[in-house]
């Protein structure tokens, strides 16, 4: 006892000494400080604010710092809470006994149709943009875009006023673009009503007897021959003659093939995730499953995804300023592109065919085309995939507004595939890639993405073939071949901002030679027209050979 009293005390005294020896370190530390800081009994005003600074540089630092790792672990944190509720929603809970699992499915099926099958799944969220613009530094990008605009009007105007001694206020090109406006809005109406009524009659019909029916498949393959035969002469075969037998303008064009695509997308979900409903839940009770509702596949008609549910996310109410705002942003970017084409392409490709073809013709002309593309490639993003899209989803009440991912960020054109449109991205995700593994296996992975890029090279390229009224295929080359090339060499495991500098400016090379070559080849169709063209000479580039000499 007392050699532990002793050691205490001993110990105390040690600590007491560390301490005084401590505070004269500390002592002579503040002395020197107070040294440099007191000169002639005045203390230094100048150390005093550069080591408030010097302290306020490093808070600062170190509040970036703690707000980057936050951002990052909340971000982390989320993903994985949302994969996990997903894939505890589409189990079943390990408690329940089987007896009363297999009870209460019956009785589900009785009352309400089975859920769809494992896929996507829609939650409420806003659109990136929506969220972003909150910050005023990148809604200042946004007034920027609008002052370019305010300046394209003002040249404009300038020069008609110096060229033609008044204001030129007609839109010539407006209104030859969207020309014949009646026979696209009674075409539309038209595809619209067949795709409302047939798809749905040829499920109906086709479900109320395959609970009953020994000859499933056959019956299935009947109703499946009429689905095709629809999609091919109602939806596709229909409104190409329209098209062309009415000589549309390119923008009424491409309303009604945009239209076309869209709906045929729309009627292949509907039957897709319908028919694998019926046909899984009927090997495991012979009850006969409800329809889906008519009010549901109307609204998906209207709905801005190409997934079918029954049921979506939505919002309590609309906020009709909301999508005031949105269509007046629409009409805005309409004339932002207006003043594009005719101050930035008109006067530059009007006379190109008079020049002698070249190298450095076609170099320059590359070049002085990517500005308007690389316009033209925000207009188009921001007009439907953020301001269409955000408008009818208000209307509807559509929660779930993730129509494009921060595709601005891509280090790898795979991501950026995955995040420009992940409205179209989804619809080729479950109903072309997975489906191909589905038939394939798992095995042919390349060759599913390979599928997937053809058909949406195919698409791109029939959509411009039909609107301009020429075979060019410029994007198609551009998909297959560069597109399918990057979407392997810059995968995803390329980080870092190098490659997402390279990524942007392979976008800015590939948004001048579309702009470039196809405006080349509209104008070359106007300049030589061909009388009685053979099949060969349609399929041929016309800018190849048409040359003009004045």
């Amino acid at each position: 006892m007392a050699s532990g009293t002793t050691m205490a005390l001993r110990s105390r005294r040690i600590s007491a000494k560390s301490l005084e020896d401590d505070g004269v370190r500390t002592s002579e530390g503040l002395g020197e400080e107070y040294g440099r800081s007191v000169s002639n009994g005045k203390v230094d005003a100048d150390y005093v604010i550069n080591k408030k600074i010097q302290l306020k540089q490093k808070a600062e630092q170190m509040k970036n710092d703690l707000l980057r790792q936050i951002d990052s672990h909340f971000n982390h944190f989320v993903d994985n809470l949302i994969d996990e509720s997903t894939t505890l929603d589409s189990s079943i809970p390990p408690f329940i006994s089987a007896s009363t699992t297999k009870e209460h499915a019956v009785m589900a099926n009785r009352h309400a149709r089975a859920p769809p099958e494992k896929g996507k799944h829609f939650m409420s969220r806003r659109s990136l943009l929506d969220e972003l613009f909150q910050v005023n530094h990148i809604r200042t990008i946004y007034h920027m875009f609008i002052a370019l605009l305010i300046l394209f009007i003002v040249s404009t105007l300038v020069m008609d006023f110096i060229d033609e001694g008044r204001l030129v206020l007609d839109f010539d090109l407006l209104v030859y673009a969207f020309g014949r406006f009646p026979i696209v809005i009674s075409t539309w109406l038209c595809m619209f009503l067949s795709t409302l009524l047939v798809p749905y009659g040829l499920f109906l019909q086709w479900a109320s007897g395959y609970q009953a029916t020994k000859h499933r498949v056959l019956r299935t393959l009947f109703f499946g021959a009429l689905f095709v035969l629809f999609q091919t002469l109602g939806l596709w075969a229909a409104p190409l003659y329209t098209v062309i037998h009415f000589h549309l303008p390119p923008a009424s064009r491409f309303i009604v093939i945009l239209e076309q695509v869209r709906l045929m997308m729309k009627a292949h979900s509907f039957i897709r995730e319908n028919f694998s409903t019926v046909a899984v839940n009927s090997e495991k009770n012979g009850d006969m499953l409800p329809a889906p509702q008519f009010s549901h596949y109307l609204y998906f008609l209207f709905a801005p995804t190409l997934i079918y549910r029954d049921s979506y996310p939505r919002n309590p109410t609309i906020r009709w300023s909301y999508v005031a705002t949105k269509f007046a942003q629409v009409l805005g970017c309409l004339f932002y592109a207006y003043y594009i084409f005719m101050r930035l392409c008109i006067p530059l490709f009007r006379n190109i065919s008079r020049e002698p073809f070249s190298l450095k013709v076609l170099v320059l002309c590359i070049f002085n085309s990517i500005l308007p593309g690389v316009l033209v490639l925000f207009l188009a993003f921001f007009a439907f995939l953020h301001c269409w899209l955000n408008a009818f989803a208000e209307m509807l009440r559509f929660a779930d507004r993730m129509f494009y991912k921060d595709w601005w960020n891509s280090t790898s054109f795979a991501n950026y595939y995955r995040t420009w449109n992940v409205v179209v991205h989804d619809w080729l995700y479950y109903y072309a890639y997975k489906d191909f593994l589905w038939l394939f296996t798992h095995r042919f992975r390349a060759a599913a993405m390979l599928s997937v890029f053809t058909v949406s090279a195919v698409v791109h390229e029939y959509v411009l073939a039909v609107c301009f009224g020429f075979f060019y295929p410029v994007l198609f080359c551009l998909f297959m071949c560069f597109g399918m090339a990057f979407n392997f060499v810059l995968h995803d495991r390329r980080k870092g901002p190098v490659w997402n500098v390279l990524m942007w400016t392979s976008l800015f090379l590939g948004q001048g030679m579309i702009v470039c070559l196809y405006s080349q080849e509209w104008y070359a169709h106007q300049h030589c027209p061909l009388t009685n063209p053979s099949f060969l000479e349609l399929l041929k580039p016309r800018s190849w050979t048409c040359r003009l000499h004045s």
